[in-house]
């Protein structure tokens, strides 16, 4: 079964805290990345970019209606995702605990969302 990781953040704790602490934070990231990738269960992992330069598209009257930034408000935003390919419920969330945002960052708000997929179409990729 394949699941859905989805990192959150506080931006109003991110923001609060101080840079040396937010580079000692994130520096710690990538070799929590790459234990987690080590696995072999992970099919995709990234960061997001910066919310300012999220697009929202919405139906209107059966067209894509287009606004700057992300359109849903909340206390938490999505900062990065993964997809991982797991045996079970519990292997998947052993796999996710390994995510940076499950072992880091209590003072940034970070926390992982992990979500069933029912459907999960990979492209044909041709090289």
């Amino acid at each position: 079964m394949k699941y859905l990781g989805l990192a959150y953040f506080a931006p109003e704790k991110f923001a609060a805290m101080a840079p040396a602490d937010v580079q000692a934070l994130v520096s710690q990231c990538p070799a929590l990345d790459e234990k987690m990738r080590a696995t072999g269960k992970v099919l995709v992992s990234a960061s997001l970019g910066d919310a300012k330069d999220w697009v929202s598209l919405r139906p209107r009257a059966g067209k894509p209606q287009i606004s700057d930034g992300p359109y849903t408000e909340s206390k938490e935003m999505v900062g990065g995702l993964f997809i991982i390919d797991a045996d079970s419920r519990e292997e998947a969330v052993r796999l996710a605990s390994m995510h940076p945002a499950a072992t880091l960052g209590e003072a940034g708000g970070w926390g992982v969302e992990l979500i069933p997929m029912d459907f999960f179409l990979q492209p044909n990729v041709q090289q």
